[in-house]
């Protein structure tokens, strides 16, 4: 599957020749002639503060989301905008019109492994690969803030009187937490035009719905068979995991060469043994990603429980995870092995099942499994299949559960929105890509909670997406085709 797919059903007009007005394109070139090297040194310090949400700590007690907001307020009185504080959510407007375009984006970062990054990940790294601007947030979500925040400045330095106040929409708890948003939103006026920009071009009208299937293993090993301990992956539920490993005991050589040769035939992974005074270590490191787009990555856990198909292992916590990885989902992205729960849709694709992580409380282990699921299916009937395709398991292995949890995101499919067009214009204009249409992602934005929001933006078709993964970077080229784009955007939807 690949991300971006053609909506020939709900494109609306697409073939009409793209038009963008001459102040949109004139204010864009002031835009990045006066303020690309700006929106570089504004990134460098938004991604210095390490804007990841704790546990027991509220956002707006955190030191480094206070830190992050007291730089987002001087930058706004800097360059002339209004600022608002609501706790999670800040405002940042041009002009007092009554309606309004609304800029929707995040201010959060999902963790970072130092050890995977060549630099500090929450330092602006322009060396170690000339052209690309590595950081945590540089694509997610942190680059997109900077880029509108000098779109607004172009278009007041050009004294650009708009229609609909254009205003920018800085939630800081989307990676974790969507309460405090849902409940802000019910005092927060719609919107005339709502725009994410923490997606994709060319416009993306559907957003496959956040999902999550958790099973929790318990039991503990006789120790006398073959039995597997130390189960660990994963970093966090949106991540196609980088690394996973555990240590095998009692098994025979001829089992480990048996897993050796497995591990060989599996080019996509590096695989270590690593003998132990109780056993043999084995690590595989496979390639993170965000795990809307698990075919960017490749995923670590499904591939060390894939060693050992056809190994009989004793039925403590860890084994049962590894043999319920191995035979419920396997190296596929799509839930083919998960009984009845695979399914498709025209435009949005396959619901996409990947284990994402792994965690331990005492004898229990927890998987993560991260489904992104289309329209197509409702959620009664997908619910009961794969608790269905559970229970099938537990009877055949004659294990029970601890627990299983299953949380089901509704997904979101436009039929129409009323700039989406206006949207693809602007993108055909400056990627002279003519052939771009309506698009389809697997993440799940803020958008959601709008009326008609669709998203714009900052990934570009055909690019592996680089936010949630320990590779996260933008490009320099990237930062100034979204300048101009986004600027001419809020004028064109300013005036709309």
């Amino acid at each position: 599957m690949t991300r971006f797919v053609s909506l020939a059903a709900l494109v609306l007009a697409s073939s009409v020749q793209a038009h963008i007005s001459d102040i949109s394109n004139k204010t864009a070139e002031y835009a990045v002639q006066h303020y690309q090297q700006a929106q570089i040194h504004t990134l460098a310090n938004m991604v210095s503060f390490p804007t990841v949400n704790k546990k027991g700590l509220e956002t707006p007690n955190n030191p480094d989301f206070i830190g992050f907001k007291q730089l987002l307020k001087i930058k706004a009185a800097e360059l002339g905008l209004d600022y608002q504080d609501f706790g999670h959510t800040v405002l940042i407007g041009l002009g007092q019109q009554r309606q309004k375009v609304t800029v929707v984006t995040h201010g959060d970062v999902q963790p970072a492994d130092p050890s995977k990054w060549q630099q500090s990940p929450f330092l602006l790294d322009s060396t170690s690969q000339p052209g690309k601007l590595i950081a945590r947030g540089t694509e997610d979500d942190k680059g997109p803030i900077a880029t509108a925040l000098y779109a607004m400045k172009a278009i007041k330095d050009q004294g650009i009187k708009l229609d609909n106040r254009i205003e920018l929409m800085i939630y800081l708890a989307e990676e974790s937490d969507w309460a405090p948003l849902k409940a802000f939103m019910k005092t927060y006026e719609q919107p005339k035009y709502a725009i994410t920009i923490d997606a994709s071009y060319p416009v993306v009208v559907a957003e496959k719905g956040w999902s999550l299937v958790e099973p929790v293993f318990k039991g503990i090993s006789s120790q006398q068979g073959v039995y597997v301990s130390d189960l660990q992956g994963g970093a966090f539920k949106s991540q196609i995991p980088e690394d996973a490993s555990l240590v095998l005991h009692n098994a025979s050589a001829e089992l480990i060469a048996q897993i050796k040769t497995k591990a060989q035939a599996f080019k996509e992974v590096k695989t270590q043994f690593i003998k132990q005074p109780s056993g043999l270590k084995i690590a595989v490191a496979g390639v993170s990603a965000h795990s809307s787009e698990p075919e960017a990555g490749v995923n670590a856990i499904a591939y060390l429980a894939s060693l050992f198909n056809r190994v009989d292992l004793e039925p403590n916590a860890d084994g049962q995870a590894v043999m319920f990885i191995r035979e419920l989902i396997g190296t596929g992205l799509y839930g083919k092995q998960f009984g009845k729960i695979a399914y498709s849709h025209d435009f949005m694709g396959p619901m996409t099942v990947s284990p994402t992580l792994l965690t331990r409380q005492g004898d229990a282990i927890t998987l993560s499994v991260n489904l992104r699921r289309p329209v197509g299916k409702n959620a009664t009937e997908l619910e009961s299949q794969i608790r269905q395709a559970v229970a099938t398991w537990q009877q055949t292995h004659e294990v029970a559960l601890d627990a299983l949890e299953v949380m089901l995101g509704e997904p979101m499919l436009l039929d129409s929105a009323p700039h989406a067009q206006k949207l693809l214009d602007i993108f055909k204009h400056y990627t002279q890509d003519n052939d771009a249409g309506f698009v389809s992602i697997g993440g799940g934005t803020n958008a959601k909670l709008f009326d008609n929001a669709v998203s714009f933006g900052p990934s570009m078709p055909g690019k592996r997406y680089t936010g949630h993964s320990e590779h996260e970077f933008i490009t320099v080229e990237q930062l100034k085709l979204n300048l101009r784009m986004y600027t001419a955007m809020m004028i064109e939807l300013g005036n709309m």
